[in-house]
């Protein structure tokens, strides 16, 4: 369903790429965007056209339609991608990709600091199927060599941890399973395309929640997966087996939230440096976690392999009681709280790691805040938070 992207945009810069990839203005009549199609029946006009599935642009509507053939287009060509699936949310993301690359009787090594959905479906759904799931230390780097068998058929990555902010080396680790034959799959959706080009860096299918920064605006359920050369037939042939295909409305608005995309990306970042360097000096927090900071102990790898930081981090508090916490957040009105992020709007959760942490150990000296800073002005969300401290402070 997808193509190569042509020699003529091949060097173009990535906020000319969103701009500019997947739309055909020709083939809708001279209007800007695609429209939205909403469908399953194809029909043929003759016999032979219906028997003649293989080279088929369209066939039914789980297997793609001009909609959804735009934004797999476009992600292919930011993605530096041989081909793209779309998914019904970023955890459907996850499983087709896992799904593609392993079977029965394989192994599959997860870094512990994964999104907990994705541990969840390794232990339950992939453990019923015959698939072993070991977890290691996210700071492994290379020596993950040790770890891989002969059975193992897929490493799976996330750069930095879901929030506890780990930095992992993923060239190194793509070096080392790729010599040993084994599948890098990458849940990229802190970074993008945009600040972490995926392929480029070894990996082979580069998972994405649409939902959070190509959205932009907390109200659509999206995943991709891309894939490079090597692993796009596997990709499509999975994906199709489970019809598991994104709703044409929310695949319109992601086309949409595309084209802003590079731009509420770099304002997150500015906004996210911004807030995360005010908190290191708060006397009530501990420490920041945040790969783009000077002192963070991934700070290095960030600067080599990144193009930039998206406006998710975390925070350790200084030990407080439940009480005095609750009294931060309940009170907080610009930052809400909810399990998501990369929307306009600002918002914090308190998390705690320890609970199915297995290969490290995750035992912060205080609370725990994940802050995903939104386009208020930055000010404003400084006297939200520095409101919240003073009630904490009153309440311990």
């Amino acid at each position: 369903m997808t193509e190569s992207t042509p020699p003529s945009r091949q060097n173009r810069r990535p906020r000319t790429k969103l701009v500019h990839a997947g739309r055909d203005p020709s083939e809708q009549f001279g209007f800007v965007n695609t429209p939205i199609y909403r469908g399953s029946t194809v029909l043929q006009p003759t016999l032979a056209d219906l028997e003649a599935r293989h080279g088929k642009r369209f066939i039914y509507g789980t297997l793609g339609t001009p909609t959804t053939e735009a934004l797999e287009k476009a992600w292919t060509e930011i993605a530096g991608a041989a081909g793209t699936v779309l998914a019904s949310s970023g955890l459907a993301a996850i499983t087709v990709a896992l799904l593609t690359a392993v079977k029965a009787g394989d192994n599959l090594l997860v870094t512990d600091s994964a999104y907990l959905p994705t541990r969840t479906f390794c232990d339950s759904f992939l453990a019923r199927m015959g698939v072993e799931t070991s977890y290691y230390d996210p700071l492994i780097g290379a020596g993950i060599e040790s770890l891989i068998r002969p059975n193992t058929k897929a490493v799976l990555v996330e750069a930095p941890g879901s929030q506890s902010f780990e930095m992992q080396d993923v060239p190194a680790i793509a070096r080392v399973a790729h010599a040993r034959g084994a599948c890098v799959i990458m849940d990229n959706t802190w970074a993008t395309p945009l600040l972490f080009p995926p392929h480029e860096r070894g990996v082979d299918l580069a998972v994405e929640a649409g939902t959070k920064y190509l959205s932009g605006h907390s109200d659509l359920l999206l995943g991709l997966v891309s894939a490079n050369e090597q692993w796009l037939k596997p990709l499509r042939q999975t994906f199709n087996l489970f019809a598991m295909c994104a709703g044409p409305e929310d695949v319109f608005l992601a086309l949409r939230g595309l084209r802003t995309m590079d731009l509420r990306l770099r304002e997150a970042e500015r906004q996210g440096f911004a807030l995360a360097r005010w908190l290191q000096n708060r006397p009530e927090v501990s420490r920041v976690l945040h790969p783009g900071l000077e002192d963070d102990p991934g700070h290095a790898i960030w600067q080599r392999d990144f193009l930039g930081a998206s406006g998710l981090f975390s925070v350790i508090l200084k030990p407080v009681a439940k009480t005095a916490l609750a009294a931060l957040l309940d009170g907080l009105e610009l930052f809400g709280m909810g399990y998501s992020w990369g929307g306009y709007e600002s918002l914090v959760i308190p998390f705690d790691c320890r609970a199915y942490r297995t290969a490290t150990t995750w035992n912060p000296e205080g609370p725990a805040l994940r802050f995903s800073v939104g386009l208020e002005d930055i000010e404003d969300l400084k006297a939200d938070l520095d409101q919240g401290f003073t009630r904490m402070r009153t309440d311990a």
